[in-house]
């Protein structure tokens, strides 16, 4: 069966929503990450994203503050002013066996690149594969309906992402942001697309 090569703003909004359930892990220390960096190398696929504070002022810049990184199951959520852009990290983004998972992944890599200098490798673009699809909607909402037929909230894509403390809003936000990746790559190996 052939995907359908694009779908409406007005056909996604009308879809069901559709959200990480599994277990939301909030990473705030290197011995946090350490730990979750080694859980994660164990696996072949992990969904990728990252949250940057929003700038409202023109000229304005704000580096990532958060990697979320998920399986079909877990998600890690490292707050990276808080962790630090630690060895580990770098070595997992450069580690080709593992391939991270992500929509829209080009601006993402090159503001993580801004704080600490990775070779990028094993990371592979959904938006590059539903182009070879002749897919003309791309980005996380498009996909998600073109995929799976559902909907994400993008309710707090604005919110703060270096507050004190992540709201449980902002957890569920972002898990669903990477985990999403690993459902559509499923149903695409599920039907021969990779």
């Amino acid at each position: 069966m052939n995907f359908r090569t694009f779908i409406s703003k007005e056909e996604v909004q009308s879809l069901d929503l559709i959200r990480f359930e599994g277990d939301i892990y909030v990473i705030e220390t290197k011995e946090e990450l350490e730990k979750a960096l080694s859980n994660l190398s164990q696996e072949e696929y992990v969904g990728f994203d990252t949250e940057t504070k929003p700038s409202f002022t023109k000229g304005e810049y704000y580096d990532p503050a958060l990697i979320q990184l998920s399986t079909l199951t877990q998600c890690y959520l490292i707050r990276l002013k808080k962790t630090g852009f630690t060895n580990d990290l770098v070595a997992f983004f450069e580690n080709k066996r593992i391939k991270k998972i992500g929509i829209s992944i080009r601006d993402d890599i090159r503001d993580l690149q801004k704080v600490r200098l990775f070779e990028p490798l094993g990371f592979l673009d959904l938006n590059h594969v539903a182009e070879r699809m002749s897919i003309t909607q791309i980005g996380v909402r498009s996909l998600t309906g073109i995929f799976l037929n559902r909907r994400v909230s993008k309710s707090q894509q604005t919110s703060n992402w270096e507050n004190a403390q992540l709201t449980e809003s902002q957890k569920n936000y972002a898990a669903t942001d990477s985990w999403i990746c690993m459902k559509i790559l499923e149903i695409l190996q599920e039907r021969g697309y990779l």
